[in-house]
């Protein structure tokens, strides 16, 4: 969680601005108008390793904390490391995993009175929280948080699960549309299967390659690597809001690979956009380096229903 550098100061590291994406080859309502109404509009993360700071929108990097706030620790017994010797009573200190700024993100509602998202989790594996990492998630006052912020460095976990460890990545938060891909409902899927095969043999891109995303995002549909298990309020019974995903997998090719990540050496005329390849000296910098289970994803929900905006989460690998 290092930063060497104070909240006004952000990472001019890698770009941070909306990346520049090639457009969508083709109108997906027009060649598949039973779609119509299902778009969402959606937000790309597009982490990269960086140096971000408390004061930037991050995955990853430090938070901006109050200084009368404890730092959150976990101390349930039963976390462990899958084949490592048991952890032990002492409490775990939970990690930064994303932070989103009200200013980065026009496309995220908070709810009243704050403009600040951060989620940490403890980075060790717990069988009853679907065998996956123990998430916490706040909202903040921007405003309220920076009056008196914490100084130093906040505690480190003494052991950690490696694949829920990020490292410090910037962001490039970019508006996007999306359409359903897992959630696309088995009859309409059925119904399109053959046209999207046609669609793949007759012009060399396929609906799901070019249309939905899986990868880390705010709004859109869930970023799920196995069937859909949308929750649902505990509290009003209504279905959850997808939030946000934080997933293994980021873009190194297609559609979804910003024009400015291409390899330069493919030239402007060797590919077309949506099937470019990315800079194989920029590869590495691409994604938290979370590998969360079998290249899988953790998916976050809310109600904006009920008092508190009450929150959950699901994981799939």
């Amino acid at each position: 969680m290092p930063s060497g550098r104070t909240a006004q100061e952000p990472d001019r590291s890698r770009p941070t601005g909306p990346r520049p994406l090639a457009p969508t080859p083709f109108d997906v309502e027009a060649v598949f108008p039973e779609l119509t109404g299902t778009s969402r509009d959606v937000t790309l993360l597009y982490p990269r390793a960086g140096q971000p700071g408390p004061g930037d929108s991050s995955i990853g990097g430090p938070l901006l904390w109050p200084a009368d706030e404890p730092w959150p620790m976990c101390a349930e017994p039963g976390h462990y490391k899958p084949l490592d010797a048991p952890v032990g009573p002492e409490p775990v200190a939970m990690v930064p995993v994303v932070q989103l700024y009200a200013r980065d993100v026009p496309g995220l509602a908070f709810p009243a009175g704050t403009d600040l998202l951060q989620i940490l989790w403890c980075p060790l594996v717990h069988e009853d929280d679907q065998y996956a990492a123990n998430p916490r998630l706040l909202w903040r006052s921007t405003e309220l948080t920076a009056v008196g912020t914490a100084a130093g460095e906040p505690p480190r976990p003494h052991t950690v699960e490696e694949d829920y460890l990020p490292r410090p990545c910037t962001v490039s938060p970019t508006a996007a549309v999306e359409y359903p891909n897992g959630d696309l409902p088995e009859e309409l899927a059925d119904l399109l299967d053959e046209r999207f095969d046609d669609l793949k043999e007759k012009q060399g891109y396929c609906y799901f390659e070019v249309a939905t995303t899986q990868q880390s995002k705010v709004g859109g549909y869930p970023g799920w690597t196995q069937p859909p298990d949308w929750p649902h309020c505990p509290g009003c019974g209504t279905r959850m809001e997808h939030l946000l995903s934080v997933t293994a997998t980021e873009p190194g090719m297609g559609r979804w690979l910003p024009l400015d990540d291409r390899d330069p050496r493919q030239g402007i005329s060797a590919a077309p956009s949506w099937q470019a390849e990315a800079d194989p000296a920029a590869l590495d910098t691409f994604g938290h380096d979370m590998c969360l289970g079998d290249l899988g994803g953790m998916y976050f929900f809310v109600c904006r229903a009920c008092p508190g905006t009450p929150y959950t989460h699901r994981y799939d690998c």
